[in-house]
């Protein structure tokens, strides 16, 4: 089952984005993937850059921001947070849709505050990003059918104190008192039922 988090914000959809202005930046290091949800893109009207990196993505929104933004949240080079935040400065009105497979509430709060849009688990496919992007509203985040799993809520709270120290591991480790290697290792790892 496909879990898609949808956060409700305050801000409605600009008027500045038009249907003529499709620009349409993707940032993913999943190459295949990156490659499929491209071509999706330009078959529903887009104008694509793709790119692979946050140095590329980065470099991309400076040369000419997008009106759109697909961006993947770990890229090999950092994090797709860096990438949102430099959209919104150079172009306020973009909409920045942040595409992760490793999802917990406080990064998609931490998205949504840097501008992003909305926020989506992977695997998403091609039509609910295109809805997301697209979307007039955000929808009302359901109840989820199984409550999170106490491995869950111990790795949500270690995410959460990670995004509070700007990502830093040592300061992270310290404030959790565990050893800076554990968290290194449950940080790579994907977030538990």
């Amino acid at each position: 089952m496909k879990e898609d988090l949808r956060l409700e914000t305050d801000t409605a959809p600009t008027a500045a984005i038009t249907p003529s202005d499709l620009s349409l930046l993707i940032v993913d290091d999943d190459k295949p993937f990156l490659s499929r949800l491209t071509r999706a893109m330009e078959t529903r009207g887009f104008t694509v850059t793709a790119v692979d990196s946050v140095a590329d993505g980065l470099a991309a929104i400076r040369r000419t921001p997008p009106a759109f933004a697909i961006i993947d949240m770990r890229l090999a080079d950092g994090n797709g947070l860096d990438v949102i935040s430099e959209l919104k400065l150079l172009r306020p009105e973009a909409r920045g849709i942040i595409l992760t497979g490793y999802g917990n509430i406080v990064t998609a709060v931490t998205a949504v505050k840097l501008g992003a849009f909305d926020y989506l688990a992977k695997p998403a496919d091609a039509d609910e990003i295109y809805s997301a992007l697209m979307a007039i509203q955000h929808d009302k985040a359901e109840l989820p059918e199984n409550p999170m799993s106490a491995d869950r809520v111990r790795w949500e709270h270690i995410q959460r104190i990670y995004e509070l120290c700007g990502r830093n591991v040592s300061e992270t480790a310290r404030r959790l008192s565990m050893h800076r290697r554990t968290l290194q290792r449950i940080l790579a790892k994907r977030a538990p039922r």
